[in-house]
Formats: C-alpha cells, sequence, structure tokens
C-alpha cells in the first residue's frame, strides 16, 4: 500500500507541473474547471473462468460515477469509483460476483492538445489513466485487489452544461487471487476487464464554457491581437479626408471637403460654413433671379452639420463672421413657409454642467432673436439646449473652439 500512494503521489505531482507550466503560456481567460460524470454499459473479463462456469460475450451491467477536476485546458485529476455485475452466460451453471474499485486518475484533453477546435467544436476526446484499489467479490467471499487502469474517452458536446460521452477502459488487477467468478484460484497472477460505457457529462461552474471546450491562446498572441486591433481603429479614416480618427478634430467631414492637418473643414472667412460648401452653393445652386438657393442641398447641409454660428469662450453673442451661416437658414424659411428649424445650442466642457446648458440656451436664443427680427415667425423657431459637447478633447483649445457653437434641424 506505500508503494502505491507514493506512485500516485508522483504521479500526480508530474500532471501538475506539467500542467501549471502549460498555464504560464496561456492567456487568462474564465472557465469551469469541475465535472461530474455518470456512464453505464457493459464489462467484459478476459481471464480464463472456474471449469464449467462461463461469462457471456458481455456482462451487464457496468456503472462507474466520477468527480473530475480540470488544472487547465489539457491536463486533470480525475477521482472515480466503478460497480460490474458479473453473471454466466445463458445454459452454463449459475453465480453472481461483483466488482467494486476507486481509482484517482490523471487526464488529458487530446482535443485540445491535438487541436480538434480547427475543425470541430463539437467533438472532443479524453485520455485518462492511474492507479486505484478493488474488491472481487461473491456473497461472503472477497478478494482485495490492487489496480491500473486506461481509457479513452469520446465526447459529443450537447451544450454548455452537458457532454454526451463513450468511454471504452481496460483495468488490470494485481494480487487477485481468484478468478472472478470466485469459485476458484486465480488462473493468472492478475485479472484483465475491459468496460464500455456510455454516459452523460454535468459541468460545474459560473462560467460560460468548460475547460474541455475552451480554447486557450497564448498571452503574447492575445497582446499582438491587440496591439494590431488598436492600431488599425487608429488609422481609421471614417470621413476620408486624409486624416485618420484619431488625429481628426472633425470626424464627420463631408465627404470632398477640404480639410486642414486636423481634419477640419477649412472656412478661412469664418462664417461657420466651409469655404468648398459655400463656393459650391453660391455657384451651382444660387437662381438666375440672383439670391435663392436649392431647397433640398440647403436643408440637407443644414441638418448635416456644414452650417452653424460659432462663439467665442463663455460668450453667448456669435463671432461678426459667423452671422452669415444664419442667412442660408433664414433665406430658406422664408422660402419654404411651412418648415419650422431646431436652434440647437452648444458649449464646451469648460466650467459646470448646469452654466454650460444655460449659455448653450442663451446662445440657441441670440440666434432666434436674429430670425425673429427678419420676421420669421415665433412658432417656427424651436429652442434646444444641450450643453456640454464631449465629442473632441477637452484639452485642445482649437477642438473646444468647434464646439462653442449653434446647429440647425431644418423640418
Amino acid at each position: 500500500m506505500k508503494r502505491l500512494i507514493i506512485t500516485l503521489a508522483l504521479a500526480s505531482a508530474v500532471t501538475s507541473v506539467s500542467a501549471q507550466n502549460d498555464v504560464k503560456k496561456d492567456a487568462t481567460q474564465d472557465y469551469n474547471k469541475w465535472s461530474i460524470e455518470l456512464a453505464g454499459g457493459f464489462n467484459k473479463p478476459l481471464n480464463d473462468i472456474t471449469p464449467g462456469y462461463a461469462f457471456g460475450f458481455v456482462s451487464p451491467y457496468t456503472i462507474d460515477l466520477g468527480v473530475r477536476y480540470m488544472i487547465n485546458n489539457k491536463f486533470g485529476i480525475k477521482a472515480d469509483v466503478g460497480y460490474n455485475n458479473l453473471s454466466e452466460k445463458n445454459d452454463t451453471p449459475a453465480f453472481e460476483s461483483r466488482y467494486y474499485r476507486a481509482n484517482v486518475q490523471g487526464v488529458a484533453n487530446l482535443g485540445r492538445i491535438m487541436n480538434f477546435e480547427t475543425w470541430t467544436n463539437s467533438l472532443g476526446l479524453l485520455a485518462h489513466g492511474g492507479l486505484g484499489a478493488g474488491q472481487v467479490r461473491s456473497g461472503d467471499t472477497k478478494n482485495n485487489v490492487l489496480n491500473a487502469m486506461a481509457g479513452l474517452t469520446a465526447q459529443v458536446r450537447l451544450s454548455n452544461r452537458f457532454a454526451l460521452t463513450a468511454d471504452a477502459t481496460g483495468i488490470v488487477n494485481a494480487r487477485q487471487n481468484l478468478n472472478f467468478d470466485v469459485k476458484s484460484g486465480a488462473n493468472y497472477p492478475f485479472g484483465v476487464m475491459l468496460n464500455a460505457t456510455v454516459g452523460l457529462t454535468y459541468y460545474l461552474g459560473k462560467s460560460e464554457k468548460h475547460a474541455d471546450w475552451i480554447v486557450l491562446k497564448d498571452k503574447d498572441v492575445v497582446a499582438l491581437e491587440k496591439r494590431v486591433d488598436d492600431l488599425e481603429t487608429m488609422n481609421n479614416d471614417t470621413d476620408r479626408d486624409g486624416v485618420v480618427d484619431y488625429l481628426d478634430a472633425e470626424p464627420n467631414t463631408m465627404s470632398g471637403v477640404m480639410v486642414d492637418s486636423k481634419g477640419r473643414a477649412i472656412d478661412l472667412n469664418k462664417n461657420g460654413v466651409p469655404d468648398e460648401i459655400e463656393k459650391y452653393i453660391d455657384s451651382k445652386y444660387k437662381t438666375s433671379n440672383g439670391g435663392m438657393v436649392d431647397g433640398e442641398t440647403i436643408k440637407n447641409l443644414v441638418n448635416g452639420g456644414y452650417i452653424s454660428v460659432f462663439f467665442d469662450f463663455n460668450k453667448s453673442t456669435p463671432t461678426s463672421e459667423s452671422t452669415d451661416a444664419i442667412s442660408y437658414v433664414l433665406a430658406y424659411l422664408r422660402n419654404n413657409p411651412s418648415s419650422t428649424v431646431d436652434i440647437i445650442g452648444h458649449a464646451d466642457e469648460i466650467g459646470s454642467t448646469e452654466y454650460n446648458n444655460k449659455l448653450s440656451a442663451a446662445r440657441a436664443n441670440n440666434v432666434k432673436q436674429t430670425l425673429l427680427k427678419s420676421n420669421i415667425a415665433a412658432s417656427r423657431l424651436n429652442i434646444i439646449a444641450n450643453g456640454e459637447d464631449t465629442s473632441v478633447d477637452k484639452s485642445s483649445e482649437a477642438a473646444r473652439q468647434l464646439v462653442r457653437r449653434v446647429t440647425f434641424k431644418i423640418k
């Protein structure tokens, strides 16, 4: 017995060291490690039987119950017990014997070791083997034995909680003094038995998947993939203006509009309308009678945020240059008497939220007063105080200047 204990301890230690070395290579992921396994089937003793007695081709029945702990997704330890009922072949003298066993086994997840995930996520294969003790018994006659066992378990994943299994295991008993029928002394110094079972595995734990099915990646690979993803994100150019998003102070510039090195539409006269848009409107969409601008075009530009009124820091009065933008909205409202407009005030993030809400409302009201003085009915003008605009870099004065504005939405 002392030799058995020492052997089991050494086997467990080797398995643990191997598994721990493997874990160091793997990225940390949450997965379940415990499982309960129940299976039943048939057995076949291979040793000679007492003359005059005979086993059938297989003997029903076999029951196995085990608890398994996976150290990682490739190696684990299993403790299990088994019961084999042995009976005679038809038309031969009757007998009944039983075989009980308890084992500690190492488990290797061949599905992960052999990278089954490259071709299936539903099939798995476990190899198991270990040492234990057992007893061959019939009535009051008992024969205590030591055993070694090894086997293969095929798995079919039914869900993240259950797997169907089919197992084939060979067991070799040492110090077996009686035949499996327990009617006479053993013909050999050891007994051999084969078990074939089907069963169900239930996975314990709070994580989504069990170690049997999780695919771990090397930490260095995960870090490299993250760096590549970050670089790809940084180099996106959503508005296709030639300035990548992480450097773009105005990431929604209209396609084709000339921008500066920060991705901002160029507005040299600072009237709230990008120069190219202003030139486009003036050259192509003004009518021959001088001043009318195509309605649908101006509505799309206004609602797209390309016509805005800008303000200096902590001011509710527009900059003198940007008041020209109001004329486009005014022209549209005069030529579309049934239309209304939302006047939307914005502020940067400097100052308290409450103060910036009031400031954005004051800016919108200032623009409203200009339109009222131009004889646009108050019922057509709706004030919206949007408060702080957090879409730009708070530490950049140039970026903050872009969000101190009033925009419009024509309805």
